[in-house]
């Protein structure tokens, strides 16, 4: 399995950009009255977004798996449309990161 990590997270701003993005979007989740039913899940991932951030470890492989659940959680609710498509930009900037692991010079 490939895993892209990013090195120097501290001074990337494609990280910070990452932790803005999620934490706009825990805030919009948290105010929407509507009743999701995966809500809880949108939640963990979210939360599972900050901490790799924080980390200073996010591969891209789980970055885009936790969008995909984030997305599949929170549905077409449009209210909370511009913030997903924040989180889902921001996880689009590690695209570039050099690639590690096996079978890689």
């Amino acid at each position: 399995m490939e895993v892209r990590r990013v090195a120097d997270t501290e001074d990337d701003p494609r990280v910070a950009e990452l932790r803005r993005a999620v934490a706009r979007l825990r805030r919009d989740l948290a105010a929407h009255p509507a009743e999701l039913p995966d809500r809880a899940i949108a939640d963990d991932e979210l939360a599972a977004l900050d901490a790799m951030a924080r980390t200073g470890a996010p591969e891209l492989h789980r970055l885009r798996r936790s969008l995909l659940l984030i997305a599949g959680a929170l549905g077409s609710v449009s209210a909370l449309s511009p913030a997903l498509t924040g989180v889902r930009a921001a996880i689009d900037q590690f695209g570039d990161v050099p690639q590690t692991g096996i079978g890689r010079d």
